[in-house]
């Protein structure tokens, strides 16, 4: 019998990966992956975390070492390494991970590859990743799967140059968002702590309009604390020398204020469309800030959404519900919603983990279509630095024992 090895497997978002991983699991392996049927596996995975997460009895066990600790409490990086040391606990014969370098910064991913290299001379690895760039150099056997078969194929090299724009010319707003200030969001030593302790030191970010930023940093150095206090969620501003859209902190602006300049969107937002919306239904409700549309749009506002359509090449799939689409057309579906109105500032928090390669591409053309043809200005944050993305300036947050500080480049 063919003994069973280590495998790098590159999936396309197109795939079934849910139904792939449990045939494994379940003993059903085919081909070269047979091997696998009589062995014992785990599944080591971003939905795996969240599900030991929600239950306590299993999170205690996690954490025992760390005085009961919540593993919800851990940064992306330690939750993972936590977890993989309740995995190798259950001494499985081989573990699958699902995207093991998602969410994680350089740093945390090169320990992570030099931990999964150092146990892969007691247990059998299977990684399974959207980017080519993540696969374990020390994995000699590299197959990636293009349909729901789920049958083994070499990898193909070719550069994804797929262009999903059809047309030059951003759609004009129903009704443009006035803010004639150059200056949209001003810190000035703003200090952030959570129960005593640090997290910024001494912020000063001045962004501007028609900007594109990259904001990065390692894991737990702050970058949502930032985000937070610049979309008017947190109360830590108040008392900061912090002015938003022209308006100090808490000199009587409501949320709504500040939030009708930006256009946001986080991979999360995805899964609130979980009704029965068509495309068409979901990009209008961006005009009413709504999770699906319960108002009745107007003939310049569906007219618009058509042109947005047209744009991203996606008119064609209007009527189809919007679950149903492959992850890369709905991040960029959500992405134009997040645009509609033409905010001053775009908000786009890891708009490209979880995607594959061609759908990074696709990602990736539509924000420098916004910085190309727009005066929008944009945030982008990723641990990422992707080629074809040339952010104007990058934000970097480097962690100290007194909160990150934060350096331009």
């Amino acid at each position: 019998m063919t003994t069973a090895s280590h495998w790098n497997i590159l999936l396309s978002n197109q795939i079934n990966k849910k139904e792939f991983i449990e045939s494994i699991l379940s003993g059903k392996a085919n081909a070269e992956l047979a091997p696998f049927k009589t062995l014992k596996g785990i599944l080591f995975s971003d939905l795996a975390i969240d599900h030991f997460i929600q239950k306590e009895f299993q999170y205690l066990e996690l954490t025992a070492v760390d005085s009961n600790r919540k593993l919800s409490t851990f940064s992306s990086g330690q939750r993972k390494k936590k977890f993989l040391k309740y995995c190798m606990d259950q001494n499985p014969d081989y573990i699958i991970f699902d995207n093991p370098m998602d969410h994680l910064d350089q740093a945390s991913r090169v320990e992570l590859s030099k931990s999964l290299e150092e146990m892969a001379s007691k247990i059998k690895i299977i990684q399974l990743v959207n980017r080519a760039a993540d696969l374990l150099p020390f994995i000699s056997n590299n197959r990636q799967i293009n349909s729901d078969a789920f049958v083994l194929e070499n990898i193909s090299h070719e550069a994804h140059k797929n262009k999903i724009i059809t047309q030059s010319g951003i759609p004009h707003p129903a009704h443009p968002i006035e803010y004639n200030q150059k200056v949209l969001i001003q810190m000035n030593n703003v200090s952030v702590s959570y129960q005593e302790r640090p997290i910024v030191n001494n912020i000063n970010w001045r962004i501007q309009q028609g900007e594109f930023w990259q904001l990065i940093g390692p894991n737990g150095s702050g970058k949502s604390t930032l985000l937070s206090l610049i979309n008017g969620d947190s109360t830590k501003g108040y008392g900061q020398d912090l002015y938003l859209f022209g308006r100090k902190k808490g000199s009587g602006e409501s949320v709504w204020d500040i939030k009708k300049n930006i256009g946001y969107f986080a991979t999360n937002m995805t899964s609130l469309f979980q009704r029965n919306h068509t495309l068409e239904q979901m990009i209008l409700s961006g005009f009413f800030d709504s999770i699906g549309l319960y108002d009745l749009p107007t003939t310049l506002q569906k007219s618009i959404a058509d042109q947005w359509l047209e744009l991203i090449g996606m008119k064609h799939l209007k009527n189809q519900m919007f679950k149903r689409l492959s992850v890369g057309q709905q991040r960029v579906a959500m992405i134009v919603r997040s645009v509609l109105k033409h905010p001053p500032l775009v908000i786009l928090d890891e708009p490209v983990e979880g995607l594959d390669d061609e759908n990074v591409a696709m990602v990736c053309q539509l924000i420098n279509l916004l910085k190309q043809e727009s005066n929008m200005t944009i945030v982008y944050v990723s641990h990422r630095i992707e080629p074809n993305l040339a952010p104007n300036s990058i934000f970097e947050l480097i962690p100290s024992s007194e909160g990150s500080v934060g350096v331009i480049k």
